[in-house]
């Protein structure tokens, strides 16, 4: 709500500035219907270019969080198309910041998240580099390619991964294989 009443002042002081410009230019404003509509105009354009950055800032949010969930980019979005009304193109914003919202707290909330952070704790540092183990979780070069392809090849090994997507990866894991590859930390962890 604050967001709207902050675009509708933004557009308000706008308008305002633009008038003054025009006042100080021309010595008087032009009040014709044409001005006016051409203003409204302007307005409305401002309005909607506004709407459809900020749903452009929340598809590219919600295609980061995926990614993290998922190991790899979502295919594309459909309706990503710019809004042409001011109303079309907030309702749109609102939207995809809501999805945006949703994609975050999936991907912050893993599924068993203490349990990683555990394992975690008992394998090495989230940026350990030393090979032939990588990352948080010591995760090998045949790990990282069957649980996170597309994150080795655009970002390099697990070292260079957030821990969220390294955590990921282990949950894809775990789905198939359970903590059988880090079944000693696992084990110190009280979880199988």
């Amino acid at each position: 709500m604050r967001r709207s009443i902050f675009a509708c002042g933004l557009l308000l002081v706008l308008a305002g500035i633009s008038s003054a410009v025009a006042t100080a230019a021309g010595g008087t404003g032009d009040h014709s219907p044409a001005a006016q509509n051409a203003a409204r105009a302007q307005a409305r354009q401002s309005s909607v270019y506004y709407w459809n950055a900020k749903a452009q800032r929340a598809q590219a949010a919600t295609a980061r969080a995926l990614t993290i969930v998922h190991g790899h980019p979502p295919k594309r979005f459909a309706h990503t198309s710019e809004k042409s009304s001011p109303q079309a193109a907030r309702d749109f914003a609102r939207a995809w910041q809501r999805r945006a919202k949703a994609a975050w707290r999936a991907a912050k909330h893993p599924p068993k998240l203490h349990a990683w952070y555990c394992i975690h704790n008992r394998e090495g540092s989230w940026t350990d580099p030393d090979a032939p183990y990588w990352g948080g979780l010591q995760m090998d070069m045949n790990f990282q390619s069957a649980y996170a392809p597309w994150l080795l090849k655009h970002k390099g090994t697990a070292d260079h991964w957030s821990p969220l997507a390294q955590i990921w990866a282990g949950v894809r894991a775990w789905r198939t294989r359970g903590f059988e590859p880090w079944s000693s930390s696992a084990h110190a962890c009280g979880v199988y």
